[in-house]
């Protein structure tokens, strides 16, 4: 090996868990090989395959945050087909063990398009209302699945002649699986694909909004926990020979997510630790008789008290403390360009007519019109409940409106889904920031440039090693960073930072989008009057690079000295538009919101309401 190579290999193992994974696999082999007796080799068998169970849970519970409760009926499934096609119909592993793979996927495939539609405990009640529909469907169909006494006889794995009856072969192909599976699910995860599903765990809004198909990713992450949660059931059959209504039931489901949230829900490390620690804490207190149950449960209990992140979360903190290290060198900035050539003809960048939307019965919006056009910066203002908001998330996908239409580019946008509009050239930021605060304040910008880059999970797989669409988001992500100032922070993890930087942070993820129009929802809350002029000269300085700028903002000082015209709602309807010294001085926008008073003159303080300080 080169030394340049070793020196990557040396640094890529020292960062993070990595290094003592890559020694405990070695310890492993050593004792497995020199040492163990052929109980300890089924036990650490067993922990394999639930450590492969894990790692698929991992993507659909840990990456993409959704509770599916789904995985023990794919464990299971596949410990059915293997042992019906094995014990009934003779076939060998090349048959069985895809089979088993790819039928638990299917069934995810059937069910994951309308229960992922469900969000929270609805979902886990779905898919958990699935799997005690298959246990009954187990148990009934006697003739194929032997019913409540299962199917026995499920021949022992061979391949070329090789045959894995005795405990050391298994224990070599349960923990090739598992080093199989790890590797393919760090690749998956490492580059920009996996920084999506950190921004889509902290708001599905927000991710959509930067051009990432929420419900793609989502849909991904269930059908792979299905394939790794096949696989680990068909070396389940092989390694007990025998599969019954077990190994589908709900103690096999909360065994999963056990080790899953003691281990480290988005660690592989911690996927393969969980299952090994709570698969032993089992064997231990069997000795306890009838207590052991109690003893096993304590136990747990207490290393999730101890380490609410995950013992290998845990781990990572405790090595940061005492092995602090500086932060990686930020790569070198790459160009980022805003199309500075008209594409409208003269006509409007952006045109809202008529657009309304009720909740219930109340009119948040009420035939709304107005245009944008190319390299203006328009202020949206308007009392508390005026609908600015609600128009924002019509105009960027995530309202659909009642009626109207809006059209961007001369195209019709109007109830398009938010990650297609995003796409056209559309970016925003929100009211309460959306961050990833387990990420460093570079990879949340960079996450912007996922459609830009055109990140995928065929894309992860197809490049071995770092991500090139990573690196250069990265490099633009810099560039970013450095025209909303917080390039000196780049490296930082984005959750230590104060409210203002992490303010300016969401505006530099929406500027490395490269959009056309850029929509702000009160950018300048909780900043300084040095922090607002700082943050003013940066919104003009990217207006003249190319964009148009819509911002809602209450706080009308810092507001008419950035934007060239102001459009003033309420109660959901535009009741002024122009220069902002003429909507300041506008008697309706002045009672808007001061209120109609009779004994109240409306031309107080100047005529104007630019000291007003509507609360956010």
């Amino acid at each position: 090996m080169q030394p340049r190579s070793a020196e990557r290999l040396w640094n890529w193992l020292s960062q993070g868990i990595r290094l003592p994974l890559f020694a405990a696999t070695i310890l492993l082999a050593v004792y497995g090989l020199f040492y163990a007796n052929p109980y300890e080799l089924r036990t650490l068998s067993l922990c394999g395959i639930y450590a492969l169970m894990v790692i698929g849970f991992q993507f659909v519970f840990g990456h993409a945050g959704a509770v599916s409760l789904a995985q023990a009926t794919f464990f299971g499934l596949g410990a059915y087909v293997t042992g019906i096609l094995g014990a009934s119909y003779g076939l060998g592993f090349f048959a069985t063990f895809p089979l088993s793979c790819l039928v638990p996927t299917v069934v995810a495939l059937c069910i994951g398009i309308p229960v992922l539609r469900l969000e929270d405990h609805y979902f886990a009640l779905a898919t958990m209302g699935i799997g005690l529909v298959v246990v009954l469907v187990a148990i009934q169909w006697q003739s194929v699945t032997g019913g409540t006494n299962g199917l026995p006889g499920v021949p022992p794995i061979e391949v070329l002649g090789f045959s894995a009856a005795r405990r050391f072969p298994m224990f070599v192909i349960v923990w090739a699986f598992v080093a199989l599976g790890g590797l393919i699910g760090f690749q998956i995860m490492r580059g920009l694909y996996g920084r999506a599903f950190h921004v889509m765990r902290e708001s599905h809004s927000a991710a959509a909004c930067m051009g990432i198909n929420v419900s793609r990713l989502r849909f991904t992450a269930f059908l792979l926990s299905a394939v790794y949660a096949g696989a680990a059931g068909a070396l389940m059959a092989h390694l007990s020979r025998v599969v019954s209504p077990e190994n589908l039931e709900l103690p096999v489901m909360v065994t999963c997510l056990t080790m899953t949230v003691i281990g480290g829900r988005t660690r592989i490390a911690g996927a393969i630790l969980g299952a090994s620690l709570v698969v032993y804490l089992r064997e231990w207190f069997r000795i306890l008789e009838n207590f052991y149950l109690m003893a096993y449960g304590a136990a747990a209990l207490a290393i999730l008290m101890v380490a609410p992140y995950g013992l290998v979360g845990a781990a990572e903190r405790l090595r940061e403390r005492l092995l602090s290290s500086p932060p990686p060198q930020p790569p070198v900035p790459a160009t980022l360009r805003f199309s500075e050539t008209s594409v409208t003809n003269g006509e409007p960048l952006l045109v809202v007519a008529d657009v309304a939307k009720a909740f219930g019965g109340l009119r948040a919006l009420d035939g709304v019109s107005f245009t944008v056009a190319e390299g203006e910066i328009v202020g949206l203002i308007g009392p508390n409940g005026s609908g600015k908001t609600t128009l924002l998330n019509i105009i960027s996908g995530l309202y659909q409106p009642d009626r109207g239409s809006i059209k961007f580019l001369g195209q019709e946008i109007a109830g398009d889904p938010a990650h297609r509009i995003a796409r056209l050239g559309i970016a925003r930021t929100f009211q309460h920031i959306n961050l990833a605060d387990d990420l460093s304040v570079l990879d949340n910008i960079a996450v912007a440039r996922f459609a830009n880059e055109g990140a995928g999970i065929w894309q992860s797989l197809a490049f071995p090693g770092p991500d090139p669409a990573l690196r250069h988001a990265r490099a633009v992500a810099m560039t970013a960073a450095d025209m909303m100032g917080v390039a000196g922070v780049a490296m930082q993890a984005s959750g230590k930072l104060p409210y203002g930087t992490r303010r300016r942070v969401e505006v530099a993820r929406t500027l490395a989008a490269a959009p056309r129009l850029l929509l702000l929802d009160e950018p300048a809350a909780g900043l300084n009057e040095e922090e607002q002029r700082d943050f003013a000269c940066r919104i003009r300085e990217s207006a003249s690079r190319g964009l148009t700028i819509l911002i809602i903002e209450h706080n009308l000082v810092f507001l008419q000295e950035l934007v060239g015209r102001m459009i003033c709602l309420d109660r959901g309807r535009v009741i002024a538009e122009g220069v902002p010294a003429e909507v300041q001085q506008n008697k309706a926008v002045i009672e808007a919101y001061l209120g109609r008073d009779d004994g109240l003159e409306p031309e107080r303080d100047g005529g104007t309401i630019s000291n007003l300080q509507a609360a956010p």
